[in-house]
């Protein structure tokens, strides 16, 4: 869709202009660099992203993701590549306040198409703590005040709300196939409201409420279920937790019935298996979705959950 293409800005054109002229860029959905096709071009910041793009667009765009997979989204930081990358989209697709190098990227381009996710949906302060059964217990040692919490994908329910903003916005941004546009992301919330019907379903009988995570990741999905998440670290997966903040989980997991500490595939298992041995627990993994990798239980965003979801049962306890 080179006909839409905009001038560059001053302060980025030399770089740009240079690091096109190295050839094609890798890509989320091909090895083409944005701009060098006919479709719709959208620039994702991560995989939650680029899912979306790639569901809802189908046939029409052409999906290239900022992040590898693999690679941390929370570390990321935007190279001259990646930039040239952004500047000739015609669309990106990103997650306000999770990747700050990102988020300049984008202010200071002059893409028609901004989406931002978090826009789409509403966020929440999160600390390491999120939900209300663990709270009837005494204060917890080392509590995170929290900030606003980014990780809303986790939560089909939001993450359909956004998928319906998506599309709206491809819609606007690519009217000649606004049409299958709006079927697609019909088909995909339709997708997300059974998902969220088996989470409901398969949560709603557990021996405990419950879970254990390294990385407060999962406090959207514990709110939408009715349970209690309780974090080693903050909304920060590589921050370090204080003795004090892991003798409480050690005191929550007795006072609960807590079996298992839920580690993810990109970040270090230390610190889990760590409390976990000293708690007499057992490690399991809890994917938080920014990636799909060798390692993932599973190729996509539903083959994930349901195995989140899996092993969630299994710990809780589930009837």
């Amino acid at each position: 869709m080179n006909a839409r293409r905009r001038p560059l800005i001053s302060g980025l054109a030399a770089a740009t202009a240079a690091v096109l002229a190295l050839g094609a860029l890798s890509a989320c959905s091909s090895s083409e660099a944005a701009g060098s096709t006919d479709k719709f071009d959208v620039v994702a910041s991560f995989y939650p992203m680029a899912f979306l793009a790639e569901r809802i667009g189908g046939d029409h765009v052409h999906v290239t993701s900022l992040t590898q997979p693999g690679q941390e989204p929370h570390d990321l930081e935007i190279s001259a590549q990646q930039t040239a990358q952004l500047q000739e989209s015609d669309a990106v697709l990103y997650l306000k306040g999770l990747q700050p190098s990102v988020d300049d990227a984008v202010a200071q381009s002059e893409v028609k198409t901004k989406i931002d996710a978090a826009s789409l949906t509403t966020l929440e302060e999160h600390g390491n703590e999120v939900g209300g059964h663990a709270a009837a217990h005494d204060t917890h040692q080392g509590e995170e005040s929290g900030g606003k919490d980014p990780h809303v994908w986790l939560d089909p329910v939001r993450y359909a709300q956004i998928a319906q903003g998506v599309g709206t916005a491809f819609e606007k941004g690519d009217p000649d196939h606004a049409a299958d546009y709006r079927k697609n992301t019909a088909a995909l919330v339709e997708q997300l409201d059974g998902l969220n019907t088996e989470f409901r379903q398969g949560l709603a009988h557990t021996r405990t409420k419950v879970f254990l995570t390294t990385h407060a990741a999962f406090g959207y999905l514990a709110e939408r279920y009715g349970l209690t998440e309780e974090a080693i670290n903050g909304l920060d997966p590589e921050s370090e937790p204080s003795a004090a903040r892991v003798k409480d989980l050690e005191k929550t997991a007795r006072a609960d019935g807590v079996t298992t500490v839920f580690y993810e595939t990109l970040v270090s298992d230390k610190t889990a298996k760590t409390v976990a041995r000293d708690a007499h627990l057992t490690t399991d993994v809890l994917d938080p979705l920014e990636g799909i990798t060798k390692n993932s239980r599973g190729t996509d965003y539903f083959s994930v959950q349901r195995a989140n979801l899996k092993a969630l049962r299994q710990a809780l306890g589930a009837r």
